[in-house]
């Protein structure tokens, strides 16, 4: 063979092997650091809960500590209930679409999308969109998780009956030591369950601080919020085990950790007042701090929680950010920072909320629906005059009318300036009308 000519197909030969050796490089490199994501999903958490949310009795020095590494959102919205508001945690859709205590198995989560992208996923705790029940195909190995240990249902009667994936695994009636339980189960399975050499992706779903609550005895009767009090000084406590262990492990720096809760706090005299069982004088409501009402209601009391988010390096910290931000939006953006694709044969209500995330800008969400309530767009929010509400939220007295405010200057939603601005409120009952009536 001619030696110009054997030459150049060597050269050509080698620079492919080169080209193909520098791509699987990458290629690893990419999937190398693509980030853990650990949710810790707390129940009835008030916005002021926590030390770095306002609260001046509850001692919460590893949640301070937390938001002071990362970012705190303080127009972060969930849902105004449970069920709903995992729904539209676990598939980026409101609740109107995927339905709640009653999510169907047809519903795509984010963990089948990031499994599909080569994710471990796990998720201990409360489950809460299978009604409350042991139905195979909406449980959640079926709906992407790997592994699964928790209740399927909540706390109500002072009892939790755990699965361990999809078979029965005890009960127990001791609610205090649920925050610890859950904990060492996380620990467990960070330390020898998962594969170190995968990404993982952990949605931690506490059942504190719901209903009938308790603290261990490490823990009870040692704050100054009572009974509350105890329990959420006791979550602190435990998270910062958890936040220890990612430590222990290595996992730090390439772990994206989300602490945020399902719905506001249980305040209202209507259900507190009859205490359906639980400890005479306990306290075991939370504090919405500047917010108006709480739990099951369509005021900011009830969907607007606390969030903080830490990626060391990547999410600014010490920041705090006013930008609407939702928990409907975590499936789109996990899924930008896992390479897994988002549905497309459905409407996804979320937003890729990457760029906020990552500090490169502070434009969040334009608006955010208010389930069967209404909506808000920019500073101003907008209530029907026949608003959805649940039947202990419901203040009575309260007029049934149109309702408008401007949350930049009125977070408490007190002035209604309906009258004041027609058009704003028209724009927004427009905006309204078309997100609950679209499919």
């Amino acid at each position: 063979m001619n030696r110009s000519i054997f030459t150049f197909i060597y050269l050509v030969v080698m620079c492919c092997v080169g080209s193909f050796a520098a791509d699987q490089t990458s290629a690893k490199k990419s999937k190398k650091a693509r980030p853990n994501i650990l949710i810790i999903f707390t129940d009835d958490q008030g916005y002021a809960d926590l030390g770095c949310f306002g609260n001046k009795k509850n001692k919460t020095p590893r949640m301070d500590k937390l938001a002071t590494e990362g970012t705190k959102f303080t127009s972060f919205y969930a849902q105004a209930v449970c069920g709903p508001s995992r729904s539209a945690l676990l598939t980026g859709r409101y609740p109107k679409r995927s339905k709640g205590w009653s999510m169907p198995a047809t519903e795509v989560t984010f963990a089948e999308i990031m499994k599909d992208a080569g994710y471990q996923t796990a998720c201990v705790g409360k489950w809460d969109v299978s009604n409350r029940k042991a139905i195979i195909d909406r449980m959640p190995n079926a709906q992407g998780f790997d592994y699964y240990w928790g209740p399927l249902g909540a706390n109500d009667g002072g009892r939790c009956i755990f699965h361990l994936n999809n078979e029965p695994d005890g009960e127990t009636r001791d609610m205090g030591s649920l925050i610890r339980r859950y904990t060492d189960k996380t620990i467990d399975y960070l330390k020898n369950k998962r594969d170190p050499n995968k990404p993982f992706i952990f949605y931690l779903a506490h059942t504190m601080m719901h209903t009938i609550i308790d603290a261990s005895p490490k823990f009870k009767g040692k704050s100054a919020g009572g009974l509350y009090g105890d329990v959420v000084e006791e979550f602190d406590y435990e998270t910062g085990r958890l936040l220890d262990t990612l430590d222990e492990l290595g996992l730090r720096e390439n772990t994206i950790v989300i602490y945020t809760s399902d719905n506001g706090p249980w305040n209202q005299p209507e259900y507190y007042e009859k205490k359906k069982g639980h400890p005479k004088e306990s306290i075991f409501w939370g504090e919405s701090g500047p917010l108006r009402n709480g739990k099951g209601s369509p005021y900011e009391g009830g969907y607007r929680l606390p969030c903080i988010v830490r990626w060391p390096g990547k999410v600014p910290a010490d920041r705090s950010s006013d930008a609407i931000f939702a928990t409907i939006d975590f499936l789109p953006t996990f899924a930008k920072f896992s390479g897994a694709s988002v549905p497309t044969d459905r409407t996804i209500d979320g937003i890729d909320q990457t760029e906020l995330l990552l500090g490169k800008s502070e434009k969040g969400r334009d608006d955010f629906y208010f389930d069967g309530a209404g909506v808000r767009k920019g500073k101003w929010k907008f209530l029907d005059a026949e608003m959805k509400s649940s039947t202990y939220a419901e203040e009575t007295g309260s007029a049934k009318t149109d309702r408008l405010f401007n949350l930049e200057t009125d977070l408490g939603e007190k002035n209604n300036l309906a009258k004041q601005y027609p058009e704003v409120l028209s724009e927004l009952k427009k905006l309204y009308q078309k997100i609950k009536k679209s499919k």
